[in-house]
């Protein structure tokens, strides 16, 4: 990793910690497991199944709002205070920027996953919350790249969110809409019902199907077989540098 790439990714995720975000992050897991407590208290059968997999729902849903917003506002942050300017007026490569802005942002919500997995390591077996903490590492990893993607494309806080709010609900949502799609009620035959369904295969083909990843059921059942695992840790690498380089065409592109 080149000198640059590893300062700018070394003082982003400086920066994070000395915001408010961990702050963030620890009073969102306090609330999610107090909130999780309750739900096991009024469940009438099964309440500690009901509190995990209560627990794992929500903190997974906040990891990826905290996540993608702190990226967002970050890059819009130094859009309005002229630093991205004045950095990029030093000897620094525009892409050698974007590799350590994406390398310190990873890290932050790598940091993230874990702090979210730390209360399943006393709901689930061990090895389930470690596979559950990774898959969410590797899913705040593409949502990372997205919004960085996003923010540099966009220039603006209110579309990029927009954007990857948009993105992300449709890959969680995009399985169930294809099965929806494969066994219609009524009007199979129609000319817009094939136009609809030719839409959404090949958005399938694009989007990662994020439904498979970080499930609750890993926790409550089973844990997932870890060649599952490394098959989504591969597909989210192929997804980080697909949009990584995305957002390098896109920047060399701006005039600042």
């Amino acid at each position: 990793m080149s000198p640059q790439i590893a300062t700018i990714a070394r003082y982003t995720l400086l920066e994070a910690l000395r915001t408010r975000l961990p702050g963030l992050v620890a009073a969102t897991v306090v609330l999610l497991v107090a909130a999780s407590l309750f739900v096991h208290e009024i469940a009438l059968t099964e309440g500690a199944r009901l509190q995990t997999g209560f627990y794992a729902a929500t903190i997974r849903l906040a990891a990826v709002f905290i996540t993608g917003l702190y990226v967002l506002a970050s890059i819009t942050r130094e859009f309005n205070d002229k630093g991205l300017e004045v950095l990029l007026a030093l000897d620094l490569p525009r892409s050698h920027y974007i590799l350590g802005k994406l390398a310190g942002f990873i890290a932050i919500g790598a940091i993230i996953a874990a702090a979210a997995a730390v209360p399943l390591a006393f709901l689930a077996p061990t090895s389930a919350a470690l596979q559950w903490a990774v898959s969410l590492a590797v899913e705040l990893g593409i949502v990372v790249a997205l919004a960085l993607f996003c923010v540099l494309t966009f220039s603006q806080l209110m579309p990029a969110a927009s954007f990857v709010l948009a993105f992300y609900l449709l890959a969680r949502a995009l399985t169930a809409i294809r099965l929806m799609g494969a066994a219609p009620v009524s009007g199979a035959d129609e000319l817009s019902h094939q136009v609809i369904g030719f839409v959404v295969e090949g958005l399938a083909l694009i989007l990662p199907s994020l439904d498979a990843w970080t499930q609750t059921a890993w926790l409550l059942d089973r844990g997932a077989d870890w060649r599952d695992l490394g098959f989504l840790a591969g597909q989210g690498v192929l997804y980080v540098v697909l949009l990584t380089a995305a957002a390098v065409f896109d920047f060399y592109r701006k005039n600042f």
